[in-house]
């Protein structure tokens, strides 16, 4: 706990065997109460490797339900726990959670309701060996989402997130996609709901086990991204009402 704060690491997990202990090996336990780990029906081990660990909480989908339906478990758990900070962690090794106890003191002491773990802050996406086209495509759609929601992120598209459970009470996620676009439906959501977001820099990793989509599924990504957040502009506007804006 911080301050008597109940935190929660959730592990959105999908063939994650390869990384997972490595990376449950870093969470800092001297703060962390509890870790749940959602298992999305992977085809390798992660579920026995997950036991062995140690790990108390573990949801096993009995279908794929996507990367969006599968935060969506974490979330409603770590509800049912009683928990005060939330903290989204993927279990590839692609984000450090070294800066889990950074993320939760910002929270726990009232400073911000959400956390980005942010890798264009600094150097760190492409010294952590970002592809090009990745970092470029990044800053072109933050900068085009920024515009269009009059906000200033370093980027919408991490992996490495944080929450209070006043966040979690007051956006409708269960109404987002089941898709990769559930992480901007969120963002978006926070920000509708009159939230700010602080953002730490996050040094990250990319290696063959780390998670990754393929091209045509960045490009349907970004499709959706900008439609989210012309979505977010049209609400704010009261030329439309989206469902996903609704309150819990």
């Amino acid at each position: 706990m911080i301050y008597n704060k109940k935190i929660t690491v959730v592990l959105p997990a999908f063939n994650a065997e390869k990384t997972l202990e490595q990376t449950y090996s870093e969470i800092p336990m001297d703060v962390v109460d509890e870790i749940i780990l959602v298992d999305d029906l992977s085809s390798d081990q992660t579920i026995r490797k997950a036991r062995e660990i140690g790990i108390r909480h573990i949801i096993e989908h009995e279908s794929n339900k996507g990367y969006g339906g599968n935060q969506k478990s974490c979330y409603n758990k770590a509800l049912e726990l009683n928990s005060d900070i939330v903290v989204m962690l993927h279990p590839d090794y692609q984000y450090t959670p070294k800066l889990i106890h950074s993320m939760c003191y910002i929270i726990a002491n009232g400073l911000y309701d959400a956390v980005l773990g942010s890798r264009i802050l600094g150097k760190g996406a492409l010294k952590g060996g970002m592809p090009v086209y990745k970092y470029f495509s990044n800053r072109v759609l933050t900068f085009v989402q920024n515009l269009l929601m009059n906000q200033k992120l370093s980027e919408y598209h991490t992996g490495f997130r944080a929450f209070s459970r006043k966040v979690l009470e007051s956006v409708n996620y269960n109404a987002n996609s089941d898709d990769f676009i559930f992480d901007n439906q969120m963002i978006a959501q926070i920000f509708m709901a009159g939230f700010e977001i602080a953002e730490v820099t996050c040094p990250t990793r990319y290696f063959a086990e780390a998670s990754s989509i393929n091209l045509f599924r960045s490009i349907k990504y970004g499709l959706g991204v900008l439609g989210v957040s012309v979505s977010y502009l049209l609400q704010k506007m009261r030329l439309c009402r989206f469902s996903i804006f609704s309150v819990k």
